[in-house]
């Protein structure tokens, strides 16, 4: 008894220690009911608009900057070498060539020429996208979310498959998903250590005239039976990657000698700290 007789001594020492707070709190609440009458309806509503709009518009960049993506697509026809370069990217090493892949690869990590160095270094999620014609549906699963796309052909072997190159490329620079967003596309001309290799240059130039020729025929379609969400190119000229909303660069690389600095360059310009 003697113990809560003393709890609730404290007790009522605090509230007297209080109730001059208390009264403080109750003019000021007062003072400013009293300021809110004396302001116009109009300018009321007015200040409480621009405190909403304002907070909202915080709030909006500080959820984008938390979401800005990291997300980098490797894709391309299959045999282009997409899964020698995940793996060189990813720890330094080619695992001696790799088989067709049937699913998607992904990880997070560290790029492995970065993984040494001291300091805060962001993640990548780099994903390779099977490029076998029945699996490229799953392309559409890392689109929205990727800050870029690496397109992988190969620099050896293609004359033979330019149309089917040029072919897939189109399709995925007309997809909404990449032309809504700008995702920026890297033509990675992968072999180009082999003495056989086309050059980057001579890659591009084929790609465009194919494309070109793609342009052409598909717009003779009736837009009911194609798949495109957009139309490459400006009406009247030749087609050039210069003309697409996104931005289309082409660079050298060659997997199994673990050449990839222009492939790495590409993910850090893209891929925000």
């Amino acid at each position: 008894m003697e113990g809560m007789e003393q709890w609730k001594d404290q007790l009522e020492q605090l509230k007297i220690q209080l109730e001059p707070w208390k009264i403080q709190l109750e003019q000021w609440l007062h003072q400013a009911i009293e300021y809110l009458h004396q302001i116009p309806p109009i300018q009321l509503y007015a200040a409480i608009a621009v405190l909403f709009i304002s907070t909202l518009l915080l709030f909006s960049i500080r959820l984008f900057k938390r979401t800005k993506s990291n997300t980098i697509v490797l894709t391309g026809l299959t045999g282009s070498g997409k899964t020698v370069l995940f793996y060189v990217l990813r720890d330094g090493s080619s695992h001696q060539g790799t088989v067709t892949s049937m699913e998607p690869n992904e990880g997070t990590f560290v790029l492995n020429s970065e993984s040494n160095k001291k300091g805060k270094i962001k993640s990548i999620h780099l994903v390779d996208v099977p490029g076998h014609s029945r699996l490229r549906p799953k392309l559409d699963e890392f689109l929205p979310q990727a800050a870029g796309i690496v397109f992988v052909v190969d620099a050896v072997e293609f004359l033979p498959s330019c149309p089917s190159v040029s072919e897939y490329l189109y399709d995925i620079l007309t997809k909404a998903s990449v032309v809504k967003k700008k995702i920026p596309v890297l033509i990675c001309c992968n072999k180009s250590d082999k003495v056989t290799a086309h050059t980057k240059e001579f890659i591009r130039k084929q790609i465009e005239k194919e494309i070109e020729k793609l342009r052409a025929s598909r717009s003779a379609i009736s837009a009911a039976d194609i798949s495109n969400d957009f139309t490459l190119g400006v009406s009247g000229e030749i087609f050039s990657f210069t003309q697409c909303r996104n931005a289309v660069t082409v660079a050298d690389a060659s997997g199994l000698k673990g050449e990839v600095a222009q492939v790495e360059q590409f993910i850090w310009e893209h891929v925000k700290p």
